[in-house]
């Protein structure tokens, strides 16, 4: 497995970590600290407590561990909140990562880029304005991977951690604008994501009984994929939605290898005009980016016209050869479009 366009590796499978795995987790980085640059330097005791405490960082966010079948856990990362107890650089409404580690019988495979991309698909599902981390000066490896991945330098941010240890800050924005948060559909509201997104499709064109069945169902789909939605950030309001596969996953078959797919984009009635639609279209573009993916693709209805003409505007283009005539129960049917551009 290369590194060197920092793709993630097909296998191992990353997930939040099972209380009965935090052992394992902590003594992975304890390794991976050794074997870096500053493994020679004597650890602290509350350096250490803060490995060990495996269960504290998870209650301050989350902890993603990278499994591989016959290793068990080979990576990890902790992914924070701001104001929690282990964060140490993140502002109100950013996350941050922390213990990125690879075990060293597996570093160089491409598994520290595979968990920083999960890091950052945490925290837009939280949908933290940006997310942040620090790295030590002398750690020119990891350095080079964040600013692959798009991470950019805050310098401002920048501090003496120790005696002989000066850290280096990066950022990575997650959200396009102050008025409007994009992040993942809560417990509790897919009753009223079901009604905006029926609503939203209903302005445009008649819905028969199994399309609308389709689209309302909104907790159903949540369980396999990810359904997001656009809020107002003074009223908590909520303006539109879409939804995209899980990774590794797709939703419609016009998706192809190395492709992200979306569906269901709706704004609500009373929020059009408000630029919402493109600023969930582009959040789908910048999720594809976080997980490496090279094109974003989608199908449409020929009656979406107002779709169609923002697809246009953000630089889609057609995709005639696979676009294919859907057929009603009764006979009749439409062209289904599709529509894809480059996620860079």
């Amino acid at each position: 497995m290369s590194n060197a366009a920092g793709t993630p590796p097909a296998s191992p499978t990353i997930r939040p970590i099972r209380a009965e795995e935090s052992a394992a987790e902590a003594a992975l980085i304890g390794r991976a600290f050794a074997a870096g640059p500053y493994g020679h330097l004597p650890k602290g005791a509350e350096r250490a407590a803060f490995e060990a405490d495996t269960a504290g960082r998870a209650a301050d966010g989350a902890v993603l561990v990278a499994l591989d079948a016959q290793s068990g856990v080979v990576g990890t990362a902790s992914v924070l909140r701001a104001g929690t107890r282990y964060s140490r650089v993140a502002r109100p409404g950013e996350a941050e990562v922390r213990l990125i580690s690879v075990d060293p019988a597996v570093q160089g495979g491409g598994l520290g880029a595979a968990l920083t991309r999960a890091s950052l698909e945490a925290a837009l599902e939280w949908g933290a304005s940006a997310l942040v981390l620090d790295t030590g000066s002398r750690n020119t490896r990891a350095q080079a991977l964040y600013e692959r991945l798009g991470f950019e330098r805050a310098p401002e941010r920048d501090a003496a951690v120790g005696a002989d240890v000066d850290s280096v800050v990066y950022r990575y924005p997650l959200q396009q604008r102050d008025d409007v948060v994009v992040r993942s559909m809560r417990d509790g509201e897919a009753d009223h994501v079901a009604r905006l997104v029926e609503s939203a499709y209903a302005a445009d064109f008649e819905l028969n009984a199994g399309y609308r069945a389709d689209i309302v169902a909104v907790a159903e789909r949540a369980r396999d994929h990810r359904v997001w939605v656009a809020v107002d950030s003074a009223t908590g309001e909520l303006l539109g939605t879409a939804s995209t596969p899980r990774a590794g996953a797709t939703m419609s078959p016009v998706a192809r290898a190395g492709e992200l797919d979306f569906r269901f984009l709706g704004v609500a009635p009373g929020a059009r005009r408000r630029g919402i639609g493109e600023t969930l279209v582009r959040h789908v573009l910048r999720l594809a980016r976080i997980r490496g993916m090279d094109r974003v693709v989608l199908n449409t209805g020929p009656d979406m016209l107002d779709a169609q003409r923002l697809y246009d505007r953000l630089g889609f283009a057609r995709l005639h050869e696979r676009e294919y005539r859907f057929v009603r129960p009764d006979g009749s049917g439409f062209q289904m479009l599709a529509y894809g551009r480059d996620a860079a």
